[in-house]
């Protein structure tokens, strides 16, 4: 990871257009390709950022850019869409680049690695013909919860969390672009499982042809529901 404290602007372009005025800002440049734009409050939550596939170039800015005190351009270019973000620094504070290692991703809590357990264990939840490969299934950026094959054979990663938000969505799409490289797993589609999904996730997801499901926790730990007793 790559982490640059920075005076300076930054502008948006393609879906939509954003600015940044001069400020001094936190940019991160993760492993994945993201780039993320920080500044000191708003929580975690980047003021810009841009998602992987993406590529970074560092260039020259030009005359019009230098008379203005640009001493570096970061132009950011994403590899499926217009999207770019152009990052022009005044002046660097700091500077370093670390080694993070292979993380081991994130311990579940109770609730959502029972849920994660009982799915595995009821596959068939997504579907007939599902069958289980793995839990846990390792990759370079972290282990998905659940592989498995539909009725035709093909590979489902699924992503699995108690309240489905866009971060979960956007997790699982970084797991689904690294694992659609391996020749084996090729083409690997993409199953969001929650006990509560957010709109605002399920648009996202559906945009990405993601399949959104909403698991009921207690239906898979075969509760017994008095409404469906005849006694």
């Amino acid at each position: 990871m790559r982490v640059v404290i920075a005076r300076c602007s930054v502008d948006y372009t393609g879906r939509l257009t954003a600015h940044l005025p001069l400020a001094t800002r936190l940019l991160m440049v993760k492993a994945d390709g993201s780039v993320l734009v920080h500044s000191d409050g708003g929580s975690y939550k980047p003021l810009n950022w841009m998602s992987p596939p993406c590529s970074m170039a560092q260039v020259d800015p030009t005359e019009d850019e230098r008379e203005t005190g640009v001493v570096m351009t970061w132009s950011v270019q994403h590899a499926k869409s217009e999207d770019r973000l152009r990052v022009l620094i005044h002046e660097v504070l700091h500077d370093s680049s670390h080694d993070l290692g292979v993380d081991p991703g994130l311990v579940k809590d109770g609730v959502e690695a029972q849920l994660q357990a009982l799915l595995a264990e009821h596959i068939h939840t997504l579907g007939d013909g599902y069958s289980l490969v793995r839990r846990e299934y390792p990759t370079a950026i972290g282990p998905v919860d659940i592989v498995c094959r539909d009725a035709g054979g093909a590979t489902v990663a699924v992503e699995i969390k108690r309240r489905g938000d866009i971060d979960g969505v956007e997790q699982l799409t970084r797991y689904l672009e690294l694992l659609n490289r391996d020749p084996h797993l090729h083409p690997v589609s993409g199953v969001f499982a929650a006990q509560q999904i957010k709109p605002q996730a399920r648009v996202l997801a559906q945009d990405r042809g993601i399949r959104c499901v909403t698991l009921d926790y207690d239906a898979l730990r075969g509760i017994d529901d008095a409404t469906t007793r005849l006694f």
